[in-house]
């Protein structure tokens, strides 16, 4: 499944900004879908993932803050960004595991102090 990402961008602490993912392919299947961020010099870390029976995780430092939802008749992903902190900055990357993992392209959120 390819996987296209959209939505970043520059935002000031405390705004909201929301990626969205689009899949190629029907994604009713697919069993995990979601999100993950990465800093430059650091891991890939998941923050937030989506089953496709809707259930939900979050890394800890964005609950609260962070919704993702699963739209399995378009086929897409969204993560709602709220409350953002300098420390969200970060290249985000839409995730799908179906069998095997799937990335698309990162997407950058920077957020100012």
């Amino acid at each position: 499944v390819q996987l296209q990402a959209s939505g970043g961008g520059l935002v000031q602490a405390g705004g909201s900004l929301k990626l969205s993912c689009a899949a190629s392919r029907d994604v009713k299947s697919v069993p995990i879908m979601g999100w993950y961020r990465q800093v430059l010099g650091k891991q890939r870390e998941p923050v937030a993932l989506i089953s496709n029976m809707d259930s939900t995780e979050y890394v800890d430092s964005v609950k609260g803050r962070f919704t993702i939802s699963r739209d399995n008749t378009r086929s897409t992903v969204d993560l709602e960004m709220n409350d953002l902190k300098p420390e969200d900055t970060a290249v985000y990357f839409c995730y799908a595991y179906d069998r095997g993992t799937y990335w698309g392209q990162g997407t950058l959120v920077t957020v100012s102090s």
